[in-house]
């Protein structure tokens, strides 16, 4: 989702330009190729690089292929003290390192980190530079490439009612609240990056108005491609009680530890009240939506890869889901609890337990599947209170004597074989094969209420609309 260029399509539009860089720091080399030093890499490369951040510490080794010593006269940085990069070998810091000893058949490491600092531009740019080895009748050097990005960093801020639009993104250090009775708008297109532990805490109105060619998305700040999608980056959303209406459209969350989380235990104020539609929630060490007593009406929710729960609604609540799509195949670890969960109490302790009217909790034209023979799970504390659910033309991972002869909560359900998913793994594709099993099985009056489907196709052109986020498209 990221709107800079693949790594690999823009290490190929400055390959040319790389050489003519870096060729007058070159210089001449010996001929004899049993003088010279051997390098694991020739071009170091970092991946977008956020402004004043700094990035992660990256290294590549060095090596004395030949039977004797080898002195380096000097390991510099060619752009000096002025270089945005830092390097260090074996502990001794740079710009410069003079008459390092490379022992025969011996290696060394070097470190390299990088700042850059802020020009006041939106789109990615190119820093280059290169670390320069001479020993006593070679110059040899490594490349250095660094993309970097100018943000807008917000450090342990409190915000008043603002609105954030698509150009350079928002970098949130230690946390961001929206405060009470403000609100913040955040536009189409708007990329925001959450470093370690951080979270949006939202005791004010959040309206997310993005769509469908260019959703919000909130994920971390490592930008590596081995963290695409490693989750627990960061902590999630939270919606606090007493807040607003909130109104989520057209986002992704990824690579936290809780997606969105709605609800505070021991206050007087209501729970938080949220829409969401064409929403994507992906890699989750905990749960992808989760509720202590709140509000929601969810249409189109995609929901993958969470190490717990993707939906656990607690201590009552009022919930509508409308054509969702929930696939749960955690694969870091084995997973105990269910892919949804619906209770009406919160267990505080083992001797507290809380309970409240689950007003509702319904699901139409909704998928639920995953690595798990039962995928959902009800909890009722108290028999006197409400528990209201219902699940109505969906398919359920769960054996059929959880809803048989049960015509009050479960009407047309389908658990016969999987639902048809393009790919689960590698990368992940939860659209519906031609063949799928979950084709034209959805209910026409619940598609008519959500007739547009999570990548914008209309639902209703073939009179036979399909389970979950996903309208498989007729061919011509």
């Amino acid at each position: 989702m990221r709107n800079f260029l693949p790594y690999t399509a823009r290490l190929l539009l400055f390959i040319a330009g790389m050489a003519g860089i870096f060729s007058c720091s070159k210089g001449p080399a010996l001929h004899d190729r049993d003088e010279m030093l051997e390098f694991s890499v020739d071009t170091l490369v970092f991946d977008t690089v956020f402004t004043t951040v700094g990035s992660v510490t990256r290294h590549f080794k060095v090596f004395n292929r030949h039977p004797n010593d080898m002195v380096i006269r000097s390991i510099r940085l060619a752009g000096g003290p002025e270089s945005p990069f830092r390097i260090n070998v074996d502990g001794i810091a740079g710009p410069e390192i003079r008459d390092y000893t490379l022992r025969a058949n011996d290696s060394m490491f070097v470190f390299v980190e990088v700042t850059i600092d802020p020009l006041e531009e939106d789109n990615p740019l190119v820093v280059p530079d290169s670390i320069v080895f001479i020993t006593e009748n070679a110059r040899q050097d490594v490349n250095l490439l660094a993309w970097g990005q100018d943000v807008h960093l917000l450090d342990s801020v409190t915000i008043t009612t603002r609105t954030w639009t698509s150009g350079k993104p928002y970098l949130i250090y230690n946390s961001l609240l929206v405060d009470t009775g403000q609100v913040l708008t955040i536009e189409e297109g708007v990329q925001i990056y959450l470093h370690r532990f951080s979270t949006i805490y939202v005791a004010g109105t959040l309206l997310v108005k993005g769509t469908v060619e260019n959703p919000v998305v909130f994920q971390g700040d490592r930008l590596e491609t081995m963290y695409r999608d490693i989750p627990g980056q960061w902590n999630g959303l939270y919606f606090l009680n007493g807040s607003g209406e909130h109104e989520l459209e057209n986002m992704v969350v990824r690579n936290a530890s809780s997606g969105i989380h709605m609800g505070n235990l021991f206050t007087g104020d209501p729970a938080p009240r949220i829409s969401l539609r064409n929403v994507i929630i992906e890699h989750m060490t905990y749960s992808g939506l989760s509720s202590i007593g709140g509000t929601v009406r969810a249409e189109n929710l995609l929901i993958t890869d969470c190490g717990r729960y993707s939906i656990l609604l607690t201590l009552g609540g009022d919930y509508h889901f409308l054509h969702c799509t929930v696939a749960n195949y955690w694969a870091y670890t084995a997973r105990s609890t269910p892919a949804v969960l619906i209770a009406d109490h919160y267990r505080v302790s083992d001797d507290q337990v809380l309970t409240a009217d689950l007003v509702a909790a319904e699901f139409g034209n909704c998928i639920i599947d995953g690595r798990k023979e039962t995928e959902l799970g009800l909890s009722r504390w108290n028999e006197e209170g409400l528990f209201g659910y219902r699940f109505s033309s969906c398919y359920l991972k769960a054996p059929p004597d959880l809803f048989a002869n049960d015509p009050e909560h479960f009407e047309n359900i389908f658990t016969d074989t999987d639902p048809g998913f393009v790919s689960l793994y590698d990368p992940p594709d939860f659209t519906l094969l031609p063949e799928a099993f979950a084709r034209d099985k959805g209910d026409w009056e619940i598609a008519q209420q959500v007739p547009f489907d999570l990548a914008g196709n209309s639902r209703l052109v073939d009179g036979a609309p399909d389970l979950g986020a996903y309208e498989t498209i007729p061919e011509k």
